[in-house]
């Protein structure tokens, strides 16, 4: 084993750690007050949850056997992981591997709740993202990343763009048609504190959660680094140009949230596509994100609370696609993309969308189905929803 790709992983696996309690600031400061408490204290409870599921069950499902769609139960309850040696080609451990694909679990719940914090049970919530754990996030990890359906497929997610990106968004969406939207529904009032502190932790893990999915200390981690830092930047710098030509306007919150547009389209093709490429990623990322959250979303009414549909769901789509056009065959092991005269990569990267949607849609609706007999009603009282989670559940007011 190699003991600087080791580290390097190992660090990364902490980065994309840090992005969890990062997002739960991030969704604080844009959501409302009297869920303020709530929101921050719900990623914790959740980097409990996902931990222990993935420990337990969720690595084996997703990176154990060689099905086509899931995993088997050989390493449950991380039993045969083995941490001085490889079984998977690598010149990391199989026991580093697992570290670090089992941040990505918690980061892709925790961006769900976005959608629907503030008007789902708790209860509810965690029976819901259980079960969403064992019966999409695992499928779609085995399918995308061990050599499933997907990748024989020739579908190439440098580090998540369907199995976090457009399964969490799409997620969030199908639970906030399900649950109904707020009965308050009104602009928050935003927190610019807690949205740049969690804001910028969460583009900091970013680049352990793209670089470090080159899974070694190499020249791939360099270019998935560097393409995450251009696309981020010139999506803050197209969001804050079609701000100001439409709004008048350039916000603090649109600004952090461009940042993120950026990187969640960069993220299926971040060691796969040359840093201009990303680039051009990025400035489009930033005019779709800031689009997809006010246009889009004013024009089909839904009521995506803190935008996970808008900027995972919707951002994730056009960055696997992109990777189809953009991807560089010296970069993606040989695998072209349609700038360099290939459709065939674009055709399997649309099949992964669809595969992916179909998985999530029809998996949530069931499983929220599930969860509700399980756990009970799926939303909280009209009474709960006016008073807020912080009163109802934490039983304390939150000052600024």
């Amino acid at each position: 084993m190699d003991s600087g790709s080791t580290a390097w992983v190992l660090v990364s696996a902490v980065l994309v750690w840090i992005m969890t309690p990062g997002l739960g600031l991030f969704y604080a400061g844009l959501g409302d007050k009297k869920n303020r408490l709530h929101t921050v204290g719900l990623s914790v409870l959740l980097i409990g949850l996902a931990t222990i599921v993935w420990a337990l069950v969720g690595y084996s499902l997703a990176f154990g056997g060689s099905g086509d769609f899931i995993g088997n139960l050989h390493f449950f309850g991380f039993n045969h992981v083995s941490l001085s040696s490889s079984t998977r080609g690598l010149t990391i451990s199989d026991g580093t591997f697992a570290i670090f694909q089992g941040m990505f679990p918690i980061i892709t719940i925790a961006i769900i709740t976005g959608s629907v914090v503030g008007r789902m049970r708790l209860k509810a919530m965690l029976v819901f993202l259980t079960l969403w754990l064992l019966f999409i996030y695992a499928p779609l990890a085995h399918m995308v990343w061990d050599n499933g359906f997907l990748a024989k497929l020739g579908a190439i997610d440098f580090a998540g763009g369907t199995v976090v990106h457009i399964s969490s968004g799409v997620t969030g969406l199908v639970l906030a048609l399900v649950i109904g939207p707020r009965h308050d529904r009104r602009p928050n009032k935003i927190s610019p504190l807690y949205v740049l502190t969690g804001g910028f932790l969460l583009w900091v893990g970013w680049y352990g959660f793209n670089a470090g999915s080159a899974l070694a200390a190499n020249n791939q981690a360099v270019v998935a680094l560097v393409n995450s830092w251009f696309a981020s930047s010139a999506a803050v710098m197209s969001w804050a140009a079609i701000a100001y030509f439409i709004q008048k306007k350039v916000t603090v919150d649109g600004l952090v949230t461009g940042a993120l547009a950026g990187l969640v389209a960069i993220t299926p093709a971040a060691g796969y596509v040359q840093p201009w490429a990303a680039i051009v990623m990025g400035l489009l990322a930033g005019i779709l994100g800031f689009f997809s959250i006010t246009t889009i979303k004013n024009f089909f009414g839904y009521d995506d609370t803190l935008d996970a549909f808008g900027i995972h769901g919707i951002g994730g789509t056009v960055g696997a696609l992109l990777t189809g056009v953009f991807a560089d065959k010296h970069l993606s092991g040989g695998i072209p993309g349609l700038i360099q005269g290939n459709w065939t990569l674009l055709g399997h990267q649309v099949i992964a969308i669809l595969v992916t949607l179909a998985v999530v849609i029809v998996g949530t609706l069931i499983l929220a189905k599930v969860t509700s007999w399980i756990a009970g009603p799926l939303r909280v009282t009209a009474e709960e929803e006016k008073a807020g989670y912080d009163n109802s559940l934490h039983v304390i007011v939150v000052d600024d």
